[in-house]
């Protein structure tokens, strides 16, 4: 009987001991949990802050290559490209800026003509020129007069103009049949060969 009654006295003097062991645990996690959040805001904080910095940075770029690219077509289609290819025996009598056509959702740009009665000659335009660059104008070219039919008839050539370029990638272009145009400060210079045939693609 004795024992009975100690047995029911002892859990209300253990229970104090249980609930604070719980609010510690409890206390623990919280603080746990305070600082997880506070370091996932601090990470979050430089995130955007790299994002903020990497926008800048991308907006820098395109507005340099905006910038480059319209100065270098302001100076093939103002002056410089009509002479050169005079030179090279294609008498062009004018150039067209950005040609684009678009037909069951598919898009072809062609940044400039320069045409007379019975030539073309097509050119695209890049600040920097690499060698996939070249591959998928070719491409272009080869489908030039299903999406332009209105020179049907015409001798085709293609040309790419550029800023930069590696000599590997110039020489490969060349090779491809391209007359190849590199600017330098304001004007530029066709760096084909004196005995340069240019390919027809038509």
């Amino acid at each position: 009987m004795t024992s009975g009654v100690h047995g029911q006295g002892e859990a209300p003097d253990s229970l104090p001991e249980q609930v604070w062991a719980t609010l510690e645990l409890t206390s623990r996690q919280i603080a746990e949990l305070r600082a997880f959040q506070a370091e996932t805001a601090r990470e979050m904080r430089e995130t955007d802050r790299r994002m903020r910095e990497t926008d800048r940075r991308l907006k820098k770029a395109e507005d340099l290559f905006t910038t480059q690219w319209g100065r270098l077509m302001e100076s093939l289609v103002e002056g410089d490209l009509v002479p050169l290819l005079k030179e090279r025996g294609i008498a062009v009598e004018g150039t067209t800026e950005r040609t684009v056509r678009t037909r069951n959702g598919e898009h072809f740009e062609i940044d400039i003509l320069a045409v007379n009665g019975t030539e073309v000659v097509v050119v695209e335009v890049k600040t920097t020129l690499r060698s996939e660059g070249v591959t998928r104008f070719l491409g272009k070219l080869a489908r030039f007069l299903d999406w332009c039919p209105e020179y049907r008839g015409h001798t085709i050539y293609g040309a790419v103009a550029f800023l930069r370029s590696d000599p590997d990638v110039v020489t490969y272009a060349e090779r491809q049949g391209l007359f190849v145009i590199r600017a330098t400060g304001n004007s530029a210079t066709i760096v084909n060969a004196a005995g340069f045939e240019p390919r027809v693609f038509s």
